[in-house]
């Protein structure tokens, strides 16, 4: 797997402090600083996710993307799966995260509670190569809601 992450602001005293990144899948996104009001020529402009965010994004969508393919190859009629993630990071540099809550919401037909508990608990004890590696850092939790359709 390979990135490559440039600085887009490398031109003149104005520079901010937004970054270009190309995967190796091709495909491109941009990330940003905060702007910051004490010294404005270290901020960003605010125009794309910082990439703490893109890190979380990036987690929630590897555990996603297990629990709903875990219960696919369950045989259980998925029809929705969100997750909305809530971190606490430390106050002091390196600002790491130090505690991630992930709240699931499903929709399905006919999947049981159980289910869907163990869908989670595989993609965070055996398949989420995010969240394990956060988790050594990180408390992390979950928690769901299932909605019948």
């Amino acid at each position: 797997m390979q990135c490559t992450v440039s600085w887009t602001g490398a031109s003149g005293a104005n520079s901010k402090m937004g970054f270009l990144a190309e995967t190796g899948s091709g495909h491109a996104l941009m990330m940003d600083g905060a702007p910051d009001a004490a010294k404005p020529e270290n901020g960003g402009m605010n125009l794309a996710p910082r990439p703490m965010e893109l890190l979380l994004a990036g987690t929630g969508g590897c555990t996603a993307y297990d629990v709903v393919l875990i219960l696919k190859r369950g045989r259980h009629d998925v029809r929705g799966c969100s997750v909305k993630l809530s971190s606490e990071r430390a106050e002091v540099d390196p600002k790491i995260f130090t505690k991630i809550h992930m709240q699931f919401t499903v929709t399905g037909k006919g999947i049981s509670t159980s289910a869907i508990e163990r869908a989670i608990a595989m993609s965070h004890d055996k398949y989420c190569s995010a969240s394990i590696m956060l988790g050594k850092m990180a408390e992390i939790t979950t928690g769901f809601d299932y909605t019948e359709v």
